[in-house]
This record gives C-alpha cells, sequence and structure tokens, in this order.
C-alpha cells in the first residue's frame, strides 16, 4: 500500500483500533507481492490451530499472495486474498497428508472447492441456529457468514496452513486434473461436507445443522454392499439406499448392538500405510476413531456439563439418547440432575458439554457403574466415529483410493445423485 517495499521480519500492532506498521497508522493495509516475477510469499509466527479441540497448538505458516491487516474491535485480523485454486492446494494438504493416494486428492479436492463456492453463493442467507427454552436447548455450529473475509482457515471452516504443508507434486496434479470441478445437484453447487470417520454409516445434513435436506447428504453404509446403489436415480435412491444400510440406528436398541461392535466398513481400517497418507502428524495423535471409550465419575461429569451449559445441573444421575440419526449419532439428548432436567442438541453441542474440546461423536451409548445407594459413581461412553459424519468419510475415501476405486467411484458413494460438473 502507498507503493512502499517491504521485507524481511515486519511487526504490526492494534493502537487505537488503528494499525500501526513501520511508523505509520492504518485502518485497513494490504501488502501485495511484488510484480517482478519473483516467487513472493509472507510468513505469519504463532498461528494458533485446531482451535478449541484437543489438537489445539501453535504454528509459523507460509503463505503466498496478497496479505491484508485489518483492524476491527481492537482486534488485528490477517486475511490472505489469492485464486480460489491456489487456496485449494493448501486446504487438501491441511485436510490430510499431500503424500495422500492421487485420487483421494482429487476427490477432496472436487468437494473443497465446491464447498467453498457453495458458501460464498449462500453467504448473504441468514439461518435460525438456536432454539433455547426452559427445557430444551438446539443449537448448531455452520460457517457463521463472516463479514471481513470469507472463510477462516481452520476446522470451522476448511483447514488451510499455507505453502508449506504442499510438499508433493500429486498435490497439484490432483488440482490441475480436477480444475473447475464441482459437485451439482439440481443446477446449484452441492453443500459437500466431510468429516474423519463417519464409523460405518454416514450422518444427514439436517441432524448436525439447519432442518435443510439435501438428497447429496443422506445416509450411506460406507461399505462396499452400499456400493450397489451408487447409481440409484432420484426417484428411488431413498428406497434403495434404505435398503442398503445394514439396521435402523435411530431405533436405540439397533444403535447399542451397531456400536458396541465392530462392523466392518471402508473407514475401518488400522493399516499405519493408509492413516499416515490421510492423517497430519497431530491427527495421527487419535488412535482410537473407529471405535472409542472415554470415562468420568459422576463429580467428574457434573463439573464438567455445568463448566460448560453454565447450568447448574446439580449432580448428573442420568443421560439418555431421546433422538438418534441414522449413522446413530444423538442430536437430543436429555440430561438429568438433581436440580434440573433439560433436553441438549444439536450433535456438536452434545459433543461440546460432554468434553473440555470435542468428544469425538455423538454416536455413543451409556453405561452407569451403581454406588451402593443406586447411585452412579460412573459414566462409560463407548462411541463411534470421529466428526459429525456427514457427507466424505476421510478415512473411508482413503481405504477405497487404496483399494482402486477412481475419485468420481468415491464421490458418487458418499454423494448420492449428486454430479461431478466441469463449471470453469
Amino acid at each position: 500500500q502507498n507503493g512502499y517495499p517491504y521485507e524481511y521480519e515486519q511487526y504490526a500492532e492494534i493502537v487505537d483500533n488503528h494499525i500501526l506498521f513501520n511508523g505509520d497508522y492504518f485502518e485497513e493495509l494490504d501488502l501485495i507481492p511484488h510484480p517482478n516475477g519473483h516467487p513472493c510469499s509472507f510468513t505469519l509466527n504463532g498461528v494458533t490451530i485446531g482451535i478449541n479441540f484437543h489438537w489445539e497448538r501453535e504454528e509459523d505458516q507460509t503463505f503466498n499472495g496478497i496479505l491484508r491487516l485489518i483492524a476491527n474491535q481492537g482486534e488485528l485480523h490477517a486475511i490472505n486474498i489469492l485464486p480460489v485454486e491456489e487456496y485449494l492446494k493448501s486446504v487438501i494438504s491441511s485436510e490430510m497428508s499431500a503424500t495422500s493416494n492421487k485420487e483421494l486428492l482429487k476427490a477432496h479436492a472436487v468437494i473443497s472447492r465446491s464447498w467453498v463456492l457453495s458458501q460464498l453463493e449462500k453467504k448473504e442467507k441468514v439461518v435460525t441456529r438456536q432454539i433455547n427454552n426452559s427445557h430444551e436447548i438446539v443449537r448448531w455450529y455452520d460457517r457463521e457468514d463472516h463479514h471481513l473475509f470469507d472463510v477462516c482457515a481452520d476446522d470451522h471452516c476448511q483447514r488451510y496452513q499455507g505453502i508449506s504443508r504442499i510438499t508433493a507434486s500429486l498435490v497439484e496434479k490432483a488440482i490441475d486434473e480436477t480444475y473447475g470441478e464441482l459437485l451439482m445437484a439440481e443446477n446449484k453447487i452441492c453443500d459437500a461436507r466431510f468429516s474423519k470417520c463417519c464409523g460405518g454409516i454416514t450422518e444427514r445434513f439436517e441432524n448436525c445443522w439447519e432442518n435443510t435436506p439435501y438428497p447429496y447428504l443422506q445416509p450411506v453404509y460406507d461399505h462396499p454392499a452400499g456400493m450397489r446403489n451408487v447409481h440409484a436415480g432420484m426417484v428411488d435412491y431413498i428406497a434403495a439406499e434404505k435398503e442398503a444400510l445394514p439396521s435402523d440406528l435411530t431405533d436405540e436398541e439397533f444403535a447399542e448392538e451397531w456400536i458396541r461392535n465392530d462392523p466392518s466398513a471402508f473407514c475401518n481400517t488400522t493399516d499405519k500405510q493408509i492413516l499416515t497418507q490421510v492423517l497430519n502428524h497431530y491427527d495421527q495423535e487419535t488412535p482410537d476413531f473407529y471405535r472409542w471409550q472415554v470415562s468420568f465419575s459422576q463429580k467428574e461429569i457434573s463439573d464438567l456439563i455445568h463448566k460448560r451449559t453454565g447450568i447448574d445441573f446439580g449432580l448428573i444421575t442420568d443421560l439418555i439418547p431421546v433422538e438418534r440419526g441414522e449413522s446413530g449419532r444423538i442430536i437430543r439428548l436429555k440430561i438429568i440432575g438433581t436440580k434440573r432436567t433439560m433436553i441438549i442438541g444439536k450433535e456438536l453441542e452434545i459433543r461440546k458439554i460432554l468434553s473440555e474440546t470435542h468428544l469425538y461423536s455423538s454416536a455413543f451409548v451409556i453405561d452407569k457403574i451403581m454406588g451402593n445407594n443406586e447411585i452412579p459413581e460412573k459414566f462409560i461412553l463407548t462411541g463411534a466415529g470421529w466428526g459429525h459424519g456427514v457427507g466424505l468419510c476421510q478415512i473411508g475415501a482413503a481405504v477405497m483410493s487404496q483399494k482402486g476405486y477412481g475419485y468420481k467411484e468415491i464421490l458418487a458413494h458418499y454423494f448420492r445423485t449428486a454430479l461431478v460438473n466441469k463449471a470453469y
């Protein structure tokens, strides 16, 4: 900005809601790569990643493109401006390893491109994200409209962790070979979602976010047996999908049996070669993702729920699933305490309440260890999957790519009724 050249280390700080930079004050400052054709990048030190998740940490990150600094409400925002295709090279290397199978990288390139462009299309739309009354709190957390920028760089939107993640030429090939390709349904760009591990069956969009059913974000059995209905037409796909599901996990009895066992699925793998391809180093700190277990004493869970909700339930005496989605994920959970009883939903709100960061998923069953006075001394949660489970299952897709499925077959498996179109 103002034509001044900057290089080496530079410092910016907020003073009276203005940016103090190199002795001058700005409300907004653009640092633009020099147009001399030489490689030009910038590094931000101490960037927090995995915000509020169990892997939260800081790292230095390097980026191409324009660096925009904005002063807003006493905070300094660092914004990177660059073309979508360049953005995607970092996204698919940040969401997984850059050394992943090429077909997996291509599949992720298409869904990441589709997601970000679909969010820009619906940016101005406002949806209700909370139902709150004396006996029930239902919240969902989506990509809230960012007023200063399009998308954030963390798990809240898509991981975007700079060019240092792009360590393999496969990434650029995956972007180039899918250039301009989007998932489309009914002439609209698909709101293509993804999570780490569905736990064997993917979830409906409306069970995690607003009550808007998308035909391409419906439950899918993550198994070769579920592939037989990949080409089901729009008219009969719902019936075909129900036929392909192994059981009705909205039923508590079937959900218990499914979650307590270890059913076969694409994402049920311990193959280190596959997992090291799809999981970045900090994701590999989570060894149990297909089936997992956590336990709390009564005091621990009572204190945790009080801390996370701000509501004094007293001592927690029971946790009762009220409603489950087709993947077995709880979308409404009744919390019973000695002072108060309430229903909590949707799935992420449940995960946030039952962990200091985020529970792996809301697909869990509850065991109570009773004490001498018939009061629970311990709560054991046995669960399935990692994340919301909607759309593409990253670990399942990694296994599919390793088994020889092409990227369009992977996308057809997870996004029924959607088509890959070259939009530009």
